[in-house]
Protein backbone atom coordinates (compact mmCIF):
# COMPACT_ATOMS: atom_id res chain seq x y z
CA UNK A 1 0.00 0.00 0.00
CA UNK A 2 1.13 3.42 -0.96
CA UNK A 3 0.97 5.98 1.87
CA UNK A 4 2.05 8.85 0.00
CA UNK A 5 1.02 8.66 -3.72
CA UNK A 6 2.99 10.34 -5.94
CA UNK A 7 1.00 11.21 -9.70
CA UNK A 8 2.17 12.74 -12.94
CA UNK A 9 0.39 15.38 -14.30
CA UNK A 10 0.19 15.56 -18.02
CA UNK A 11 -0.25 19.30 -17.64
CA UNK A 12 -0.76 20.32 -21.63
CA UNK A 13 -3.73 17.67 -22.28
CA UNK A 14 -7.40 18.06 -22.72
CA UNK A 15 -9.53 21.40 -23.37
CA UNK A 16 -8.29 23.27 -20.63
CA UNK A 17 -4.94 22.84 -20.90
CA UNK A 18 -2.52 23.72 -17.71
CA UNK A 19 -4.79 25.83 -16.05
CA UNK A 20 -7.60 23.50 -15.60
CA UNK A 21 -5.20 20.49 -14.81
CA UNK A 22 -3.41 22.56 -11.86
CA UNK A 23 -6.09 23.86 -10.85
CA UNK A 24 -7.53 20.20 -10.29
CA UNK A 25 -4.44 19.07 -8.60
CA UNK A 26 -4.69 21.99 -6.85
CA UNK A 27 -8.16 20.86 -5.24
CA UNK A 28 -7.07 17.25 -4.95
CA UNK A 29 -3.97 18.61 -3.15
CA UNK A 30 -6.75 20.44 -0.61
CA UNK A 31 -8.90 17.05 -0.13
CA UNK A 32 -5.88 15.13 0.28
CA UNK A 33 -2.60 16.94 1.67
CA UNK A 34 0.11 14.18 1.54
CA UNK A 35 -0.11 13.87 -2.50
CA UNK A 36 3.11 14.85 -4.52
CA UNK A 37 2.53 15.46 -8.46
CA UNK A 38 4.96 15.96 -11.39
CA UNK A 39 4.09 18.27 -13.45
CA UNK A 40 4.75 17.47 -16.91
CA UNK A 41 4.91 20.43 -19.21
CA UNK A 42 6.13 23.63 -20.88
CA UNK A 43 7.81 25.06 -18.06
CA UNK A 44 7.11 28.61 -18.70
CA UNK A 45 3.28 27.72 -18.54
CA UNK A 46 3.38 25.61 -15.88
CA UNK A 47 5.22 27.73 -14.04
CA UNK A 48 2.66 30.70 -14.96
CA UNK A 49 0.15 29.02 -13.57
CA UNK A 50 1.78 27.38 -10.25
CA UNK A 51 2.14 30.97 -9.20
CA UNK A 52 -1.28 30.87 -8.77
CA UNK A 53 -1.96 27.92 -6.36
CA UNK A 54 1.13 28.37 -4.03
CA UNK A 55 -0.05 25.89 -1.76
CA UNK A 56 0.28 23.08 -5.18
CA UNK A 57 4.33 24.31 -5.73
CA UNK A 58 5.62 23.02 -2.77
CA UNK A 59 4.36 19.30 -3.01
CA UNK A 60 5.04 19.76 -7.22
CA UNK A 61 8.23 18.78 -9.24
CA UNK A 62 7.95 20.20 -12.84
CA UNK A 63 9.40 18.43 -15.43
CA UNK A 64 9.53 20.44 -19.23
CA UNK A 65 8.18 19.10 -21.88
CA UNK A 66 8.85 20.64 -25.18
CA UNK A 67 5.91 19.35 -27.23
CA UNK A 68 2.24 18.41 -26.63
CA UNK A 69 0.29 15.13 -28.18
CA UNK A 70 -3.03 17.58 -30.21
CA UNK A 71 -6.48 15.76 -30.51
CA UNK A 72 -5.64 15.03 -33.84
CA UNK A 73 -2.68 12.99 -33.78
CA UNK A 74 -3.01 9.80 -34.50
CA UNK A 75 -1.34 7.00 -32.52
CA UNK A 76 1.45 6.24 -34.04
CA UNK A 77 2.28 9.98 -34.75
CA UNK A 78 1.90 10.12 -30.85
CA UNK A 79 4.80 6.92 -30.41
CA UNK A 80 6.76 8.81 -32.39
CA UNK A 81 7.24 11.46 -30.24
CA UNK A 82 7.05 10.34 -26.83
CA UNK A 83 10.12 11.26 -25.79
CA UNK A 84 9.52 15.04 -25.94
CA UNK A 85 5.99 15.25 -25.62
CA UNK A 86 4.24 15.82 -21.88
CA UNK A 87 1.72 12.83 -22.04
CA UNK A 88 5.10 10.61 -23.06
CA UNK A 89 7.14 11.81 -20.59
CA UNK A 90 4.18 11.64 -17.89
CA UNK A 91 3.88 7.59 -19.05
CA UNK A 92 8.03 7.32 -18.59
CA UNK A 93 7.56 8.83 -15.27
CA UNK A 94 5.68 5.69 -14.56
CA UNK A 95 7.75 3.39 -16.09
CA UNK A 96 11.07 4.78 -14.23
CA UNK A 97 10.08 4.45 -10.87
CA UNK A 98 9.66 8.57 -10.54
CA UNK A 99 5.50 8.23 -10.19
CA UNK A 100 3.01 5.86 -9.00
CA UNK A 101 1.23 6.73 -11.79
CA UNK A 102 0.31 9.17 -14.46
CA UNK A 103 -2.76 11.44 -15.62
CA UNK A 104 -3.84 12.92 -18.22
CA UNK A 105 -6.68 14.74 -20.15
CA UNK A 106 -5.23 14.32 -23.67
CA UNK A 107 -6.12 12.01 -26.90
CA UNK A 108 -7.76 8.72 -25.99
CA UNK A 109 -5.82 6.67 -28.42
CA UNK A 110 -2.31 8.57 -27.93
CA UNK A 111 -2.32 7.81 -24.16
CA UNK A 112 -3.34 4.05 -24.80
CA UNK A 113 -0.70 3.20 -27.85
CA UNK A 114 1.66 5.03 -25.50
CA UNK A 115 1.28 3.50 -22.44
CA UNK A 116 0.97 0.08 -23.89
CA UNK A 117 3.64 0.47 -25.16
CA UNK A 118 5.98 1.92 -22.47
CA UNK A 119 4.74 -0.03 -19.59
CA UNK A 120 3.42 -3.35 -21.06
CA UNK A 121 0.72 -5.72 -20.33
CA UNK A 122 0.58 -7.39 -16.78
CA UNK A 123 1.54 -11.36 -16.72
CA UNK A 124 -1.40 -13.00 -17.64
CA UNK A 125 -3.03 -10.21 -19.35
CA UNK A 126 -3.55 -10.38 -23.27
CA UNK A 127 -4.79 -7.04 -23.38
CA UNK A 128 -5.19 -3.89 -21.44
CA UNK A 129 -9.47 -2.74 -20.71
CA UNK A 130 -10.50 0.65 -20.44
CA UNK A 131 -12.57 0.98 -17.41
CA UNK A 132 -14.58 3.93 -16.11
CA UNK A 133 -17.24 4.01 -12.50
CA UNK A 134 -20.60 4.66 -14.31
CA UNK A 135 -23.76 6.08 -11.85
CA UNK A 136 -26.39 3.53 -11.11
CA UNK A 137 -29.38 3.33 -8.74
CA UNK A 138 -26.97 1.20 -6.52
CA UNK A 139 -24.97 2.31 -2.63
CA UNK A 140 -22.17 2.75 -5.32
CA UNK A 141 -21.16 3.58 -8.57
CA UNK A 142 -20.68 0.44 -11.25
CA UNK A 143 -17.56 -0.21 -12.91
CA UNK A 144 -17.38 -0.90 -16.73
CA UNK A 145 -14.91 -2.29 -19.10
CA UNK A 146 -13.90 -2.41 -21.70
CA UNK A 147 -14.91 1.03 -22.59
CA UNK A 148 -13.23 1.17 -26.30
CA UNK A 149 -9.61 -0.09 -26.13
CA UNK A 150 -10.67 -3.70 -28.21
CA UNK A 151 -13.35 -3.25 -30.29
CA UNK A 152 -13.22 -7.57 -30.53
CA UNK A 153 -12.67 -9.67 -27.46
CA UNK A 154 -12.54 -13.51 -27.52
CA UNK A 155 -13.64 -15.49 -23.95
CA UNK A 156 -10.30 -15.20 -22.21
CA UNK A 157 -9.79 -11.59 -22.68
CA UNK A 158 -13.58 -11.50 -21.25
CA UNK A 159 -12.54 -13.38 -18.80
CA UNK A 160 -9.35 -11.37 -17.91
CA UNK A 161 -11.57 -8.02 -17.93
CA UNK A 162 -14.06 -9.57 -15.38
CA UNK A 163 -11.33 -10.26 -12.83
CA UNK A 164 -9.60 -6.62 -13.32
CA UNK A 165 -13.08 -5.42 -13.19
CA UNK A 166 -13.90 -7.45 -9.51
CA UNK A 167 -10.31 -5.87 -8.17
CA UNK A 168 -10.99 -2.58 -9.17
CA UNK A 169 -14.34 -3.04 -7.33
CA UNK A 170 -12.62 -4.44 -4.51
CA UNK A 171 -10.23 -1.57 -4.80
CA UNK A 172 -12.22 1.58 -5.80
CA UNK A 173 -15.22 0.97 -4.21
CA UNK A 174 -14.58 -1.52 -1.02
CA UNK A 175 -16.78 -4.12 -2.69
CA UNK A 176 -15.56 -7.40 -0.93
CA UNK A 177 -17.22 -9.49 -2.93
CA UNK A 178 -18.78 -7.58 -6.44
CA UNK A 179 -21.07 -9.31 -8.48
CA UNK A 180 -19.92 -8.94 -12.18
CA UNK A 181 -21.95 -9.55 -15.21
CA UNK A 182 -21.24 -9.99 -19.21
CA UNK A 183 -23.09 -7.21 -21.31
CA UNK A 184 -25.56 -9.53 -23.89
CA UNK A 185 -28.43 -8.79 -25.92
CA UNK A 186 -30.57 -10.77 -23.47
CA UNK A 187 -30.15 -12.65 -20.13
CA UNK A 188 -31.13 -16.13 -21.22
CA UNK A 189 -27.78 -18.57 -20.98
CA UNK A 190 -28.34 -19.59 -25.17
CA UNK A 191 -28.67 -16.13 -26.00
CA UNK A 192 -25.18 -14.28 -27.35
CA UNK A 193 -21.70 -14.84 -29.26
CA UNK A 194 -20.21 -18.34 -28.75
CA UNK A 195 -17.17 -16.34 -27.00
CA UNK A 196 -19.93 -14.84 -24.90
CA UNK A 197 -21.30 -18.06 -23.88
CA UNK A 198 -17.70 -19.63 -23.67
CA UNK A 199 -16.52 -16.74 -21.01
CA UNK A 200 -19.85 -16.86 -19.26
CA UNK A 201 -19.15 -20.80 -18.58
CA UNK A 202 -15.41 -20.13 -17.72
CA UNK A 203 -16.81 -17.55 -15.24
CA UNK A 204 -19.16 -19.61 -13.60
CA UNK A 205 -16.69 -22.47 -13.14
CA UNK A 206 -14.45 -20.18 -11.22
CA UNK A 207 -16.87 -17.90 -9.20
CA UNK A 208 -16.24 -19.96 -6.22
CA UNK A 209 -12.98 -20.01 -5.47
CA UNK A 210 -12.85 -16.27 -6.89
CA UNK A 211 -13.49 -13.15 -4.69
CA UNK A 212 -16.26 -12.50 -7.29
CA UNK A 213 -19.72 -13.66 -7.66
CA UNK A 214 -20.49 -14.16 -11.75
CA UNK A 215 -24.47 -13.68 -12.12
CA UNK A 216 -24.92 -14.16 -15.57
CA UNK A 217 -25.88 -11.75 -18.35
CA UNK A 218 -26.95 -7.90 -18.24
CA UNK A 219 -28.73 -6.09 -20.89
CA UNK A 220 -27.98 -2.25 -21.64
CA UNK A 221 -31.32 -1.12 -20.28
CA UNK A 222 -30.00 -2.58 -16.37
CA UNK A 223 -26.32 -0.98 -16.32
CA UNK A 224 -27.95 1.74 -14.31
CA UNK A 225 -30.13 0.03 -12.31
CA UNK A 226 -27.31 -0.68 -9.77
CA UNK A 227 -27.66 -4.63 -9.45
CA UNK A 228 -24.56 -5.82 -10.15
CA UNK A 229 -21.08 -4.32 -9.56
CA UNK A 230 -18.87 -5.13 -12.95
CA UNK A 231 -20.28 -5.12 -16.27
CA UNK A 232 -18.09 -6.61 -18.80
CA UNK A 233 -17.94 -6.08 -23.16
CA UNK A 234 -15.92 -6.05 -25.52
CA UNK A 235 -14.98 -2.65 -26.30
CA UNK A 236 -17.19 -2.44 -29.10
CA UNK A 237 -20.29 -2.92 -27.71
CA UNK A 238 -19.11 -0.92 -24.39
CA UNK A 239 -18.58 2.24 -26.26
CA UNK A 240 -21.58 2.20 -27.57
CA UNK A 241 -23.33 2.07 -24.35
CA UNK A 242 -21.19 4.07 -22.63
CA UNK A 243 -22.11 6.92 -25.34
CA UNK A 244 -25.50 5.83 -25.72
CA UNK A 245 -25.92 6.58 -21.89
CA UNK A 246 -24.26 9.78 -22.05
CA UNK A 247 -26.86 11.28 -25.01
CA UNK A 248 -29.48 9.87 -22.83
CA UNK A 249 -28.09 12.16 -19.60
CA UNK A 250 -27.89 15.02 -21.94
CA UNK A 251 -31.51 14.59 -23.82
CA UNK A 252 -33.68 13.88 -20.36
CA UNK A 253 -31.75 17.27 -19.06
CA UNK A 254 -32.08 19.27 -22.38
CA UNK A 255 -36.03 18.30 -22.63
CA UNK A 256 -36.29 19.26 -18.55
CA UNK A 257 -34.39 22.61 -19.74
CA UNK A 258 -36.65 23.05 -22.07
CA UNK A 259 -39.88 22.10 -20.47
CA UNK A 260 -39.23 23.85 -17.20
CA UNK A 261 -38.55 27.46 -19.70
CA UNK A 262 -42.30 26.63 -21.70
CA UNK A 263 -44.38 28.79 -19.20
CA UNK A 264 -44.85 30.92 -16.06
CA UNK A 265 -46.29 27.22 -14.71
CA UNK A 266 -44.03 25.26 -15.78
CA UNK A 267 -41.21 28.02 -14.24
CA UNK A 268 -43.00 27.83 -11.27
CA UNK A 269 -42.63 24.05 -11.06
CA UNK A 270 -38.90 24.89 -11.62
CA UNK A 271 -38.78 26.54 -8.70
CA UNK A 272 -40.62 24.40 -6.41
CA UNK A 273 -38.68 21.35 -8.45
CA UNK A 274 -35.00 22.86 -7.88
CA UNK A 275 -33.91 20.81 -4.53
CA UNK A 276 -34.32 17.58 -6.70
CA UNK A 277 -33.40 18.46 -9.71
CA UNK A 278 -30.04 20.17 -8.19
CA UNK A 279 -29.32 16.15 -6.75
CA UNK A 280 -30.23 14.66 -10.38
CA UNK A 281 -27.44 16.94 -11.82
CA UNK A 282 -25.04 16.23 -9.02
CA UNK A 283 -25.73 12.72 -9.72
CA UNK A 284 -25.41 12.66 -13.28
CA UNK A 285 -22.02 15.08 -13.65
CA UNK A 286 -19.73 13.41 -15.33
CA UNK A 287 -16.71 15.19 -13.84
CA UNK A 288 -18.68 13.44 -9.82
CA UNK A 289 -17.04 10.22 -12.32
CA UNK A 290 -14.18 11.27 -13.91
CA UNK A 291 -11.51 9.07 -14.42
CA UNK A 292 -11.05 6.05 -16.51
CA UNK A 293 -8.10 3.51 -15.60
CA UNK A 294 -6.24 0.86 -18.06
CA UNK A 295 -6.03 -1.95 -16.30
CA UNK A 296 -3.77 -4.74 -17.33
CA UNK A 297 -0.78 -2.50 -17.85
CA UNK A 298 2.23 -2.57 -15.53
CA UNK A 299 1.72 0.85 -14.17
CA UNK A 300 -1.41 2.78 -13.49
CA UNK A 301 -2.70 5.57 -16.42
CA UNK A 302 -5.76 7.31 -15.82
CA UNK A 303 -7.66 8.92 -18.50
CA UNK A 304 -9.30 12.51 -17.31
CA UNK A 305 -12.31 13.46 -19.71
CA UNK A 306 -10.82 16.14 -22.25
CA UNK A 307 -13.82 18.75 -21.25
CA UNK A 308 -13.23 17.90 -17.48
CA UNK A 309 -12.77 20.73 -15.42
CA UNK A 310 -10.92 21.62 -12.17
CA UNK A 311 -13.39 19.30 -10.47
CA UNK A 312 -13.17 16.49 -12.68
CA UNK A 313 -9.53 16.49 -13.17
CA UNK A 314 -9.42 16.19 -9.29
CA UNK A 315 -11.76 13.66 -9.21
CA UNK A 316 -9.32 11.65 -11.92
CA UNK A 317 -6.64 12.41 -9.58
CA UNK A 318 -8.50 10.67 -6.63
CA UNK A 319 -9.13 7.56 -8.57
CA UNK A 320 -5.36 7.24 -9.31
CA UNK A 321 -3.96 7.93 -6.03
CA UNK A 322 -7.10 5.35 -4.46
CA UNK A 323 -5.85 2.56 -6.63
CA UNK A 324 -2.53 3.01 -5.90
CA UNK A 325 -3.37 3.35 -2.16
CA UNK A 326 -4.83 -0.11 -2.52
CA UNK A 327 -2.39 -1.39 -4.67
CA UNK A 328 -5.03 -2.56 -7.56
CA UNK A 329 -1.74 -4.86 -9.19
CA UNK A 330 -1.08 -6.45 -6.58
CA UNK A 331 -5.04 -7.56 -6.10
CA UNK A 332 -5.10 -8.02 -9.87
CA UNK A 333 -1.70 -10.35 -10.16
CA UNK A 334 -2.91 -12.23 -7.16
CA UNK A 335 -6.39 -12.88 -8.73
CA UNK A 336 -5.07 -14.23 -11.76
CA UNK A 337 -2.30 -16.57 -10.09
CA UNK A 338 -5.60 -17.75 -7.94
CA UNK A 339 -7.32 -18.18 -10.98
CA UNK A 340 -4.62 -20.21 -13.29
CA UNK A 341 -3.73 -22.93 -10.10
CA UNK A 342 -7.98 -23.99 -10.40
CA UNK A 343 -8.67 -23.36 -13.81
CA UNK A 344 -7.66 -25.32 -16.67
CA UNK A 345 -4.89 -24.55 -18.15
CA UNK A 346 -5.98 -23.83 -21.68
CA UNK A 347 -9.20 -22.00 -20.25
CA UNK A 348 -6.82 -18.47 -19.60
CA UNK A 349 -3.99 -17.72 -22.12
CA UNK A 350 -0.91 -17.30 -19.78
CA UNK A 351 2.04 -15.06 -21.60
Amino acid sequence: MVDAPRIAIDAMGGDGGAATMLAGAALALSRAPDLKFLIVGDETVVGAELARHRGLAAACEVRHAPDMISGDDKPSQAIRRAKTTSMGLAIAAVKDGDAGAAVSSGNTGALMAMSKLALRTMPGIDRPALSALMPSFGETDTVMLDLGANTECDANNLVQFALMGAAYSRAALDIARPKVALLNIGTEELKGTDELKRAAQMLRDASATLPLEFVGFIEGNRISRGEVDVVVSDGFSGNIALKTAEGTVRFVTDLLRRSFSSSFRSKMGFLLSKPALHLLRVHLDPNNHNGAIFLGLNGIIVKSHGSADDKGVANAIAVAAKVLREDLARRIAHDLADYRATSPSESIAVK
